[in-house]
Parts: structure tokens; sequence; C-alpha cells
């Protein structure tokens, strides 16, 4: 129950609390693998990336190495390394493919790569596995306003009622995203993409087709 209660406060935002909370329950029950998870991740949150580098890499070859190698990408993502961040989850999502947290921050880590033609799998697949996660459908809809699909991206966070607040960050973000330099990168395509004749490539089918207009995406470096 204490595991889950801080699992809770840092899904709240209190990570400060949480570091406190870790400490009593490593003091009366031992360091558990699942409770450095959760003290990485609040060592990540709080600014404490070295430390946070080193527990993630202590789990990497245990039960939560899924979650460590997922923690490892967002520490080197905040550190300025999309393309290293990519690697280290893909490994996450090799080890719990299912997971769609790791899945989409996969597909967003690419794009901040400016490997757009890559993000769009991971991502389409996020949200299909968690039609209900806002942050599954905010990566989805800022991947498609990166390739230039304003309608669909809105179409798409009418349908999920996204709050202004998340369609606002969705705007921020994409116009972040195509003045990075990273996006004037050639994007490179994963291995189940298909170029089409004139040049662009075609989104996976099923949830980006929904919304129209993703067919014609060129891509971002056009």
């Amino acid at each position: 129950m204490h595991l889950a209660l801080i699992a809770r406060m840092q899904h709240e935002g209190a990570w400060y609390a949480s570091l406190a909370h870790i400490d009593a329950h490593r003091a009366r029950h031992g360091n558990s693998a699942a409770l450095q998870v959760l003290r990485a991740d609040a060592l990540r949150e709080t600014g404490r990336l070295d430390d946070a580098d080193a527990a993630y890499r202590g789990l990497t070859q245990g039960r939560e190495a899924a979650a460590a190698w997922h923690g490892l990408g967002l520490v080197t993502a905040r550190r300025g390394d999309p393309a290293t961040a990519s690697t280290h989850l893909e490994r996450a999502v090799r080890l719990d493919p299912l997971n769609a947290v790791y899945v989409s921050d996969l597909g967003f880590a690419r794009m901040q790569a400016g490997q757009h033609a890559a993000a769009r799998e991971p991502l389409a697949q996020a949200a299909e596995l968690a039609p209900a996660d806002p942050r599954a459908i905010a990566n989805l809809a800022t991947w498609l306003m990166v390739g230039g699909d304003v309608a669909g991206a809105a179409r798409l966070m009418d349908e999920a009622g996204l709050p202004p607040g998340t369609r606002d960050e969705v705007h921020r973000l994409s116009q972040a995203l195509r003045s990075a330099p990273q996006a004037r990168m050639p994007p490179a395509a994963s291995g189940g993409s298909q170029q089409t004749a004139s040049g662009a490539f075609s989104p996976p089918r099923t949830m980006l087709q929904r919304f129209g207009g993703a067919d014609d995406l060129q891509e971002v470096s056009r």
C-alpha cells in the first residue's frame, strides 16, 4: 500500500515528498527494485539527473529493466540527446511492448531527433493502445501538426476532448520541433514505412487515417 501511495504522490507531482516517503519505506522494508525505480524517477523529476542516471543503470539487468531503460531515455532526452534517448527507449519498448507510455515517448524522442517518418508508427500505436491517455493523443497530434496536417491534428484533439491547455502545448511543441535544427535533418524511415511516388511517407492505417489528410503529409525536412 505504501508503494501505491508513493506512486500516486508522484503522479500528482509531489516528487520531493515522494523522496521522503521512499527513504522511510526503505528504512522499514528494504530497498526493493520497484522502490528503486520510484526513487530514480523522483531524482529525475527533481533535477538530479546524474543520480537518476546512475540509479537507472543499476536496474537495467533486472526485473525492472524496461522501466530503467525508459528512465534513461527520459534523462538523456533532457540532456539534449534525443538520438541516444531513442535508443534507450527502443530497449524499453522491446522489453515491454504493450506499455503505451514507453511507446509514445519513443515516438516523441524520434520527432525530437528529426526522425519524423520513424516516429509515426510508435505514436499511432500508443494512441491505439491507450486511446484515453491525453499524452498519447497529444503526441500523435503533434506529429500530425509537425508534418503539416493541422486539420487532422485538430480533428484528433476534438475527438479526444483535449482541454485548451493541452492543445496550446501541442501547438507550442509542434512549432518548436519544426524550427529545431534536428527537425531539418533528413528523417530516418523505420523498417515498416512505405514511401509514395511523390516522396511522402504514408502513415500507418487505422488511427491516423481516421482523421484524413494524413496520406499527403510530406517529410518534415521538405
